[in-house]
Formats: C-alpha cells, sequence, structure tokens
C-alpha cells in the first residue's frame, strides 16, 4: 500500500469511524488467502467493503479483468482512489446490504473485507442473501475475521444452510486473522 493510501484510511478511520472498523489495511498475506482459489475463467468477481484496494489489488493480480471486478464500497473518498487507482474497474457506490441488486449474475465469489460481526442482524441477513443470489451455485463467500469464531451468527449460517471452511491463522496481519468460505446447501 502506498504511504498515500495509509494516509487516506488512517483519515477516514478517525472521520468515518462507523464505517472503517479495521485497525490496519490488509496484508499481502490475508490479502493472498482471501482470494485463493479465484479463477479468472471462472466469471466475474464481487468484493465487498474494497476500502483503498488491497484485495482489489489481490484479485486483478489472480488475473481477473477490471471489468470482470464489482467492487461494492459507500465511503465517497474510497471510491474516488479506487477508480483512480484502477482503471476499468466497476467501482459501485452503495451499501453492501445491496448486493443483491448488483446487476451481476453467477459471479464465482464474493470477496468481503467487510466487519460482518459489527453490523447489525438484519444487514448481515441482507449482504448474505444478496451474495448467494449473485453467486453461482456453490460459489463462495469469502469474509475474513479477528476472533475464534465464524464471522457470520450462528442463526443466519443455520436459517441460509451455511457450510463453511476455515483457514490457518494469519499471523502476518495486523491483528491475526482467518478466512471463512461460506457456502449454501443446494435448495
Amino acid at each position: 500500500m502506498a504511504g498515500s493510501d495509509f494516509a487516506l484510511f488512517m483519515g477516514q478511520l478517525l472521520r468515518r469511524p462507523h464505517q472503517v472498523v479495521a485497525l490496519a489495511p490488509s496484508s499481502r498475506f490475508l490479502c493472498a488467502e482471501m482470494v485463493a482459489g479465484i479463477d479468472p475463467a471462472k466469471g466475474p468477481v464481487i468484493e465487498l467493503g474494497a476500502g483503498t484496494g488491497n484485495i482489489t489489488q489481490a484479485i486483478l493480480d489472480r488475473g481477473v479483468a477490471p471489468e470482470n471486478l464489482h467492487s461494492i464500497e459507500m465511503n465517497p473518498e474510497f471510491c474516488d482512489r479506487l477508480r483512480a487507482r484502477f482503471p476499468g474497474l466497476n467501482v459501485h457506490q452503495m451499501s453492501a446490504g445491496d448486493v443483491g441488486d448488483l446487476p451481476v449474475e453467477n459471479a464465482q465469489a464474493v470477496v468481503s473485507g467487510l466487519p460482518l460481526l459489527s453490523m447489525p442482524l438484519p444487514l448481515q441477513r441482507d449482504i448474505l442473501t444478496g451474495t448467494f443470489r449473485r453467486v453461482a451455485p456453490g460459489g463462495p463467500y469469502v469474509q475474513f475475521t479477528y476472533g475464534p469464531k465464524p464471522p457470520v451468527a450462528r442463526a443466519l449460517r443455520e436459517d441460509l444452510g451455511l457450510h463453511w471452511r476455515v483457514s490457518r491463522k494469519i499471523w502476518w496481519n495486523m491483528p491475526p486473522a482467518r478466512v471463512y468460505r461460506f457456502t449454501q446447501n443446494p435448495a
């Protein structure tokens, strides 16, 4: 991350603490785990909470073309930075709760940098139900967490019939994190 990105991140953390709740931008180690398994030949990718673009860059580094990546971010300054940094990227300034309205079909994955557990349960539900309307059958919702438990509320996991795999702890992130890949039972 460039110094100016870090300065923007820290400035937004101070000015908009309700939108930016991470202590630091995602490390390259966390980003690598978040995008493991993404294949440029398998269709579009949706990113939630793109921030300054660390995970965005990792998705593009996997070979996904900018026009096949749809990044949702509600912070207008982060959106401006994403548009300037990644020409051709589809930047959607909107709430992640509206992901189900995105005009994307059969996405291979939804990759989330959101602080999901800090969100109200109805918003979590909107994000996940919208996600599973947009991903291809069997496509994952990828989410990291700093805590020891899955980053999706238990009631929601049960209601939506979610299964998951979890990564090893990524120690070279601040704070250390794990990545969960949630999939939904076929209807």
